[in-house]
């Protein structure tokens, strides 16, 4: 399982080891061993979703407060997505910034984003299948959203194809005005957080 830290700290992408003959292909896609030797911690479950979405619909940009936020460890099982972690961390070297992965039924990767940090993604195709491994459960009264089509955030979403939000997504706060109302992770109280996961 090949692990490559993207240049969010806290955000990586796991390219597995695919085995194929004629019956179909097999891959494992989480090893506990493998997760703890890179992230310095061990990754405990609490909640797995999956998603399934039309062509078009974006789902995010999604976030928990610190602490205890909610990492996520996202794959696409059938179908494509484009998937965009973002740094809204305040106070990070990387504030503002993005990374975009493309997560499909062929290459087989999967992301991970540490908490504090804004998730969400496009359906590349019809009946996308998205699961996703959560360290913590749904909270809604810590759950939050900013808006994914924020001017300022500027995510290259793919040209020819209409964004389909949910009315939640669509009325979220841009970037400005969720730091402003004081909404944001701060950097300092994920680090502090980060370092205690690191001594668990």
């Amino acid at each position: 399982m090949g692990m490559r830290e993207l240049d969010i700290e806290g955000a990586w992408v796991f390219e597995p080891k695919v085995f194929g003959d004629e019956r179909g292909s097999f891959h494992e896609w989480f090893k506990a061993p493998a997760f703890s030797e890179s992230l310095g911690h061990r990754f405990d479950l609490a909640q797995a979703n999956c998603s399934v979405s039309r062509r078009g619909t974006v789902r995010g940009l999604h976030y928990a407060d610190v602490p205890p936020g909610q990492a996520k460890y996202v794959k696409c099982v059938r179908g494509a997505v484009l998937d965009v972690i973002v740094d809204i961390r305040v106070g990070s070297p990387t504030y503002k910034k993005w990374e975009i992965v493309r997560l499909d039924d062929t290459n087989h990767h999967s992301v991970y984003l540490a908490e504090g940090l804004g998730h969400g993604f496009m359906a590349l195709t019809d009946d996308a299948t998205v699961v996703y491994l959560c360290s913590e459960g749904y909270a809604p009264d810590r759950e939050h959203g900013i808006n994914p089509l924020d001017p300022e955030l500027a995510i290259p979403w793919p040209d020819g194809l209409e964004p389909v939000l949910s009315g939640k997504d669509a009325i979220a706060p841009s970037l400005a005005e969720a730091e402003a109302a004081g909404l944001l992770p701060k950097w300092e109280d994920c680090q502090s957080f980060y370092a205690e996961l690191r001594k668990g």
